[in-house]
């Protein structure tokens, strides 16, 4: 419970709205709960205050917000332990190199642009962290994960040249990365752009926030199953209101409370502004947001004044000013900011005759000094020193601020800020003047387009006292050691014999065939503990309860009540050292934990496969940006998109048909995508992923690899004799010779099964011979097509694409098939000289039969024949009358003719 931030003898809001017939039992009594959290913690007092309420049978609706004041009392706050003086000074000289640095990027002949408001009024939050909580990978606790608000860049930029780790040459390459290669800086947090130095991806906004989420509880993941101590790690976001409105900021709260990751700090940066205009004009954007994290189970601290307000407050005996902070709207408030302490002494203080008594001792000059609590170190470091007191709740810090403070008043609280990129030169003299920094009228004068930046030189007292902060907490921030981990034991053969086998006469989808693989690899002593399983929901759909009774689901409070299902073998497990994350119906919190498991090996140097199984429609469509920041992330892992294909999950309809997930995945230049026929291909798929993760030879590491895999059971072969591996890795291989073929069925995932049924059609009734390959994966032949093209485009040399060595000799034309969209299979078409044909279900999917539903699309064993007779036809191979006599014979236009897939499931 909070302690209120005015004096006890004096309620506010709707306490005082009643008259207090008896203030000094009032008193009493609030000193005897305050005696009781001092001594006892305000968990403690909160369960009394409900006990004495639920005794005096009271009905009252929970209070969801408290005061528009600071959390904190004054008299509470901690001695600030650092020289403010001395970083006041180099906080300014930052302040001053990000703005700077951002409008020599819009000098002409450049325009590039960036970000000036947004570093400029949170400056306080980072360099209060900075200086006394961040930190770095060298301390002896491990270091902490800081996810930094993505337009606040420039900032970061700013500390690392006073740091001495960027130079002038580096602040100039600013969103310049290949002009000025070699000393360039990407525009927001970007890991691969900058892999030594940036770690998370923030600037997609909702991203941060949830990913952040997920890496407080992969800490604790990691120390719950002894992998490694993170107790006395600390996980930071820093987000801004306005991103608050994504339903992803707010759309996993839940989790950290749940989990009661006290280990997770959010701080929003309230400057009431989104990127056009204010957050909540008529509203009050903090007082929701308390509310909100109140109602999900999170501690809330409020720094709203800064120090100046202190004695204003103390003196506020009837509460007025309290009132009108309460009822002051968010859009006057950004308004004030924006206009002179004239305007607040009227328009604020003006409205009620005792608040306006209250500052007329004070100048409209003191009244515009009357700062917001995000500018004021001691509030912040009162907030957050009280975040890391571990009370079993995450904590977020809700920090009122002015976008674009100090810039001056066409910048401070405009609602233009956000797209205002450069300053005039009066702009960058009244800045400067604000810093007190030591440039001169002639320096700026002499190119206002490149106004200097400053740095006092690496002895000075301020850079001294900067350098020693961050050695005592373990090192410069942000930083990333993506080779932190070093090798590690893969799997041996062993644990890839089980797809090698094949079903024998049974029959299994390509969806068991893979649990049957990562059961295995999961067993390897030494590789299997690496292996991270993340099942949104229905692992039963998948095969997966199996992993239950043995890896357990991970739950960090255990399994403290007596499981319905106790008695079956399967029966549902959960543990404090559990190995499967079982997320819920959650696909944005499962690609937040695959990230978190996916790039350990940089954060923790403790490398993890995290192995994502999924309805395959409910992936790259509905998580594509999160991809995309994964992928930014260097994340390493499998993404299995189960139940894949348009026709294979025919009971489920238009929303669960996936016709498209392949290529979706082909625009993410780091998704591998594979649509494997059989579980000998998904064997060596695996394997090499792993090894492309973690071998030692692997150049390419930062990868995923997604796997197609279906519901569909069918006989599972087992893997050929010299099958071609190195084929099925680069995407294509032939698994049905015929002597003289003259066509050839170039089919993948569960089309496999279509062109080999039209092969046998073809040859029993029109005496036609053709060979059935199987396409692992369309994108990756089409990837290395374009780079053979390209190279010889650029004159680096000229190559063969795989594609086309593969099917060298195959003369006569080509069918392929999938059950997918037309587009996946004529990624390739234009390499491939034979004469070409695409079947695939394009449109919408729906409810219908396997066998029906194929038919319908005419993708089905004897569509494949009717189109091959087409082409043949038209080059003069077989009777002009062929295909007609074949639609005919097949019913090719009936929907409930069609019999290639089976229903049994």
């Amino acid at each position: 419970m909070d302690k209120p931030a005015t004096p006890h003898s004096a309620p506010t809001g709707a306490v005082a709205a009643a008259a207090d017939l008896d203030p000094e039992e009032t008193a009493e009594w609030l000193e005897s709960l305050d005696a009781l959290i001092s001594q006892r913690g305000a968990d403690r007092g909160e369960h009394i205050v409900r006990t004495l309420v639920d005794r005096a049978g009271i009905r009252s609706e929970p209070i969801a917000t408290t005061d528009y004041v600071n959390t904190i009392d004054a008299a509470a706050e901690p001695e600030y332990p650092g020289d403010e003086e001395l970083e006041r000074r180099y906080r300014a000289w930052m302040r001053w190199n990000a703005a700077v640095m951002v409008h020599r990027a819009q000098r002409p002949g450049i325009g590039v642009g960036g970000h000036i408001s947004t570093y400029a009024g949170a400056a306080t939050l980072y360099e209060v962290g900075f200086n006394h909580f961040f930190r770095g990978k060298d301390h002896p606790g491990g270091g902490d994960q800081i996810y930094f608000q993505g337009h606040a860049s420039p900032g970061m930029y700013a500390r690392a040249f006073m740091e001495g780790r960027l130079g002038e040459e580096d602040l100039d390459g600013f969103r310049q990365e290949k002009s000025r290669e070699g000393h360039a800086l990407s525009s927001y947090p970007h890991p691969r752009l900058m892999p030594e130095f940036w770690e998370f991806p923030t600037v997609s906004m909702g991203i941060g926030p949830m990913n952040a989420i997920y890496q407080a509880q992969s800490n604790r993941y990691l120390e719950g199953r002894g992998l490694k101590d993170t107790s006395d790690q600390h996980v930071w976001a820093f987000l801004g209101d306005g991103e608050m409105d994504e339903p992803e900021s707010r759309g996993l709260l839940q989790l950290a409370a749940n989990d009661g990751l006290d280990n997770l700090t959010f701080v929003v940066n309230c400057n009431l502004q989104r990127l056009d205009g204010p957050v909540r004009g008529n509203g009050k954007i903090v007082q929701e947001l308390e509310g909100f994290f109140r109602g999900a189970g999170w501690n809330v601290i409020k720094v709203i004044w800064g120090r100046e307000w202190d004695s204003l407050l103390a003196a506020d005996d009837d509460g007025a000013l309290v009132d009108i902070m309460n009822t002051t709207l968010d859009g006057d408030y950004q308004t004030y900011k924006a206009e002179s302490g004239g305007f607040i002494r009227e328009n604020f203080f003006g409205r009620d005759p005792r608040t306006r008594a209250l500052v007329d001792g004070l100048t409209d000059d003191q009244i515009w000094g009357l700062k917001r609590g995000g500018h004021d170190y001691r509030k912040v470091y009162a907030a957050y020193a009280k975040s890391l007191e571990r009370n079993g709740k995450p904590t977020v810090i809700l920090v009122k601020t002015v976008k674009g403070y100090g810039l001056g008043q066409r910048f401070e609280a405009r609602n233009a800020t956000h797209q205002m990129k450069k300053l005039t030169l009066q702009d960058l003299k009244d800045f400067r003047d604000h810093l007190r920094v030591p440039i001169t009228d002639a320096q700026l004068e002499a190119d206002p387009y490149q106004p200097p930046y400053y740095h006092p030189g690496t002895d000075a007292p301020e850079i001294a006292y900067l350098q020693e902060r961050r050695r005592a907490l373990g090192g410069y921030l942000p930083e990333r050691r993506p080779n932190a981990s070093g090798e590690i034991a893969l799997p041996d053969n062993k644990a890839y014999e089980v797809a090698a086998r094949g079903s024998g006469k049974q029959q299994a989808a390509t969806t068991m065939a893979f649990v049957r693989v990562l059961k295995d690899l999961m067993r390897d002593p030494e590789f299997g503990k690496r292996i991270v399983p993340i099942i949104p929901d229905e692992a039963r759909t998948f095969g997966m309860d199996a992993f239950f009774p043995t890896a357990k689901i991970y739950n960090p409070n255990g399994q403290n009540y007596l499981a319905v299902d106790r008695d079956i073998v399967l029966s549902y497990k959960e543990s404090t050292s559990g190995q499967i994350l079982h997320v819920g119906i959650n696909e944005a919190g499962s690609i937040a934990a695959f990230t978190a498991a996916g790039t350990s090996y940089a954060t923790h140097g403790v490398p993890l496969v995290p192995v994502y199984v999924f309805y395959s429609m409910f992936g790259f469509q509905r998580t594509g940006d999160s991809l995309w920041a994964a992928a930014d992330q260097m994340t390493r892992g499998f993404l299995i998109s189960a139940t894949a294909g348009r026709t294979t999950l025919t009971g489920e309809g238009l929303q669960h048909a996936d016709g498209h997930s392949p290529l979706l995945a082909a625009t993410n230049p780091a998704v591998v995508t594979y649509d494997p026929a059989f579980g000998y291909e998904i064997g060596h798929i695996m394997r090499a992923g792993i090894e492309r993760m973690y071998g030692p030879s692997s150049e390419d590491r930062n990868v995923i690899y997604n796997l197609m895999v279906y519901n569909e059971p069918i006989v599972q072969p087992a893997e050929p004799e010299g099958v071609d591996v190195d084929g099925i890795l680069g995407g294509i291989h032939r698994i049905s010779a015929v002597d003289s073929p003259q066509t050839h069925l170039l089919a993948s995932g569960i089309g496999v099964t279509w062109a080999l049924e039209a092969q046998q059609l073809l040859r029993d009734d029109w005496g036609v011979q053709a060979d059935v390959w199987s396409v692992t994966s369309w994108t990756e032949l089409r990837r290395d097509a374009v780079a053979a093209e390209e190279d010889e485009f650029l004159g680096r040399g000229s190559r063969t694409p795989f594609v086309v060595s593969q099917l060298a000799g195959s003369e006569g034309p080509v069918v392929a098939v999938s059950d997918y969209a037309k587009d996946l299979p004529d990624q390739v078409r234009q390499f491939v000289p034979n004469d070409w044909a695409t079947l695939g279900a394009d449109g919408f999917g729906f409810s219908d039969t396997r066998a029906a539903a194929r038919r319908f699309f005419k993708i089905d064993g004897p569509s494949i024949v009717v189109r091959t007779l087409q082409l043949l036809a038209k080059r003069g191979e077989v009777d002009a009358a062929a295909p007609a006599q074949a639609a005919e014979k097949y019913r090719l236009l009936d929907v409930n003719a069609g019999t290639s897939g089976s229903d049994a499931e």
